[in-house]
């Protein structure tokens, strides 16, 4: 029988995987987070905070198993002594129930979500963008082509190949008759306007064909994955080096070993979603008007996503060299990841209106025309971007 989690039997849980004793567990708060997995917040007496996470079984009570991959992150750091230093820029697991797919978090009492905290002050700044890209190249280079770490990550927890392909054009390699069954008639109209532009299944066919894996990839880097420390802007005043990192990566559910520029490029496409969310999008204002009327615009974003990727260039360079286009395919994938975005509010929302079809549009800038939309995305050209890693000519 399928064990499910409730408020009721967390404690008895905890007590049982010895967490908390049976005194604690009286005392204890119990909060339900809304997520996609069950989520259950308790506080202890002594001040800890631990956050439990179930995955949402089926009607066969089979779940997906996406917490194999964050115990394997957790495996992986303790397998390999030399990367210890990353282990304070991500989250830490404490306990992993394969059995019953539940795993245990110490709960970071000192950071708060980064897309709430844009959400709520619209204060973007630069330094922030700089220490995520700072965090990103950290990992992205001190594990790309370790062969000994590709190695681990080719294989599953038992020992099983994995499959190493990547579902970057889900649900766009062949568009069928059932999906006329799967989403609503306004819907329909996202897969009628990707069909009609012949550049775009290209260009997303050729982005999927020559992905790189090389290094370890978070997969999933949202805003919403990123945690900011309280004490941020006291970290950043001060002189000297702050003792801890003030973004720590979380969620490594959809980790592996992956091409870095899907990473960067997802999470900037996270930046542009803030503004193309605060779109004025009316039947009678065309797109470039509702892109120009935006509540937020791309202007006020423009300096921490370039503070951003200069910072990852910065700790990163050997890249540039690696992959001399390596800047195009960012671009590329931050369009493919807003195509992605698009595809989850069909999913969820079941709608596509004015708003969809904008992100659309810039997606298909971004995608097929990547060089000439670099200014249009970071606000400077791409030699700027580049400077500190290939010097500007004289």
């Amino acid at each position: 029988m399928t064990f499910l989690l409730t408020s009721q039997n967390i404690t008895g849980y905890l007590v049982k995987q010895k967490f908390c004793t049976q005194e604690e567990q009286d005392l204890s708060q119990i909060e339900l987070k809304t997520a996609k997995n069950f989520n259950l917040l308790l506080s202890l007496k002594d001040g800890r905070k631990i956050l439990v996470k179930q995955e949402r079984h089926n009607q066969d009570g089979e779940t997906v198993g996406e917490f194999v991959n964050e115990w394997r992150i957790q495996e992986f750091l303790q397998l390999f002594a030399e990367l210890n230093y990353i282990r304070s820029l991500i989250s830490k697991v404490l306990h992993f129930d394969a059995a019953h797919s539940i795993i245990v978090f110490n709960y970071l009492i000192h950071y708060f979500d980064l897309a709430d905290f844009y959400a709520r002050k619209n204060i973007f700044s630069v330094e922030i963008a700089a220490s995520i890209g700072t965090v990103i190249a950290t990992i992205h280079r001190a594990t790309i082509d370790r062969h000994k770490y590709r190695d681990f990550f080719s294989q599953s927890a038992e020992n099983a190949p994995i499959d190493k392909t990547h579902k970057l054009n889900r649900g766009l390699e062949r568009i069928s008759p059932e999906i006329f069954g799967r989403v609503p008639g306004d819907a329909l109209k996202f897969f009628a306007l990707y069909q009609r532009y012949d550049s775009l299944g290209k260009a997303v066919a050729e982005l999927t064909t020559t992905f790189e894996p090389c290094c370890l990839t978070h997969n999933d880097l949202k805003l919403n994955n990123i945690l900011l420390h309280n004490d941020w802007e006291h970290a950043i005043s001060k002189s000297e080096q702050p003792s801890h990192s003030i973004i720590r990566l979380i969620d490594w559910e959809r980790s592996g070993w992956g091409d870095p520029a899907f990473d960067l490029g997802m999470l900037i496409a996270s930046y542009l979603q803030i503004w193309l969310s605060s779109l004025v999008v009316s039947k009678s204002i065309n797109i470039e008007e509702s892109l120009r009327l935006a509540i937020t615009p791309l202007d006020q974003l423009q300096p921490s996503i370039a503070a951003l990727t200069q910072a990852y260039f910065d700790n990163f360079p050997e890249i540039v060299e690696r992959r001399p286009y390596f800047l195009k395919r960012v671009v590329q994938f931050s369009g493919l990841a807003l195509i992605h975005q698009i595809q989850a509010m069909i999913q969820y929302q079941k709608s596509f209106g004015n708003t969809g079809i904008c992100m659309l549009q810039v997606a298909k800038t971004l995608l097929c025309r990547p060089e000439q939309s670099i200014p249009t995305v970071f606000g400077v050209t791409e030699s700027e971007l580049l400077a500190s890693v290939i010097p500007l000519p004289k």
